[in-house]
């Protein structure tokens, strides 16, 4: 008799999760599911939620300041309910974090070999020599050239690429189950932007690393992502796998992204198309969708009703009234990255 296999946990489960500050809700019932050995990317303008989300995943907000509601499981371990040790020990040993400004995430007065040994020695019981030669083989890893030199360096002594390779070793060196990556190519060039984007695709697939990355690049999603989640005014409004975005999205929103990239020209000249107006208040949000303001198909009851999230193929969600409107005007004109993709 074969005995029913029970189903694998996810590295990330978020269920109606919703971040507050006073009385503004930022991020509003949230879904979200991380299969193990995946990568996702978390996408959307600026003020979408999407560091939040991220960083309510280690639970980085003050809590007399901010109000944290719903499901976080995380490499197994229900967040919400870990106690202050817990949650120590949690941080950076079953998840760990790469945050957006290395220059400021790490302390200007001691080495990086330093801030890596000691988060080692933080989490293990290991010597000095031991956790060393570990922090030495993983600026190794990372591929910072002259490891042995860059780890008696202090932060402001590496250019930008450097630190932000340094910052991922650091996130590495307690052997995580999950990575958080908020923005980690923000202030980087375009070449070392690439660079950093293979990296991270490459550590997670050597080690079986877990991956959320915030970004609002689509092209840097495409690059580093197994799936894609699209978030908009604090809600999701489109998730499926990093092909079904591109070359089939659903959501208006998602198109508009898809075409105000600088790609989607059509010849040197030519007016780039933009998203019209802007995103709203989340202190006063208006009733409905919150992207019918902006939206080309909007009509009189995405202005009274928030669509629930629809299945429009396995795996592949959105809210939204006009899913196959939209979907059938994309099709008309897909950008260049879907065609990249195709």
């Amino acid at each position: 008799m074969t005995l029913p296999t029970a189903p694998m946990v996810p590295a990330v489960e978020l269920t109606g999760l919703r971040v507050a500050f006073g009385k503004t809700q930022v991020v509003d019932g949230v879904d979200l599911r991380l299969e193990r050995g995946q990568a996702l990317a978390l996408i959307g303008e600026s003020g979408s939620g999407k560091s939040v989300t991220l960083r309510a995943i280690l639970r980085l907000f003050p809590a007399g300041r901010s109000r944290i509601e719903g499901h976080i499981q995380a490499a197994g371990r229900d967040v919400l309910a870990l106690d202050k040790r817990a949650l120590s020990e949690f941080r950076g040993g079953d998840v760990s974090m790469i945050f957006q400004e290395p220059l400021l995430a790490f302390d200007p007065v001691y080495t990086v070999g330093q801030q890596i040994i000691e988060a080692i020695r933080r989490h293990e019981t290991i010597s000095q020599a031991d956790a060393r030669a570990r922090a030495l083989a993983l600026l190794e890893r990372v591929r910072i050239p002259s490891p042995e030199r860059r780890l008696d360096n202090y932060p402001h002594e590496m250019s930008g690429g450097m630190r932000q390779r340094a910052m991922i070793a650091l996130a590495l060196s307690c052997r995580p189950q999950v990575l958080l990556a908020d923005e980690p190519t923000t202030a980087l060039d375009a070449t070392v932007q690439i660079q950093v984007l293979l990296l991270l695709r490459e550590l997670q697939r050597d080690l079986g690393l877990s991956i959320v990355i915030v970004t609002h690049d689509l092209g840097a999603a495409v690059e580093v992502a197994d799936r894609i989640a699209v978030m908009y005014a604090g809600k999701i409004v489109e998730t499926g796998t990093a092909r079904e975005i591109v070359r089939d999205p659903h959501h208006p929103y998602t198109i508009g992204l898809l075409r105000s990239r600088a790609e989607g020209a059509l010849a040197k000249g030519s007016r780039l198309e933009t998203i019209p107006g802007s995103p709203p208040d989340l202190a006063n949000r208006p009733p409905g969708c919150p992207f019918a303001p902006r939206c080309f198909l909007a009509g009189d009851r995405c202005h009274r009703e928030m669509p629930p999230v629809a299945e429009v193929s396995p795996g592949h969600k959105v809210a939204c009234w006009h899913t196959e409107d939209a979907a059938a005007a994309y099709r008309a004109g897909p950008t260049p990255l879907a065609v990249e993709m195709a």
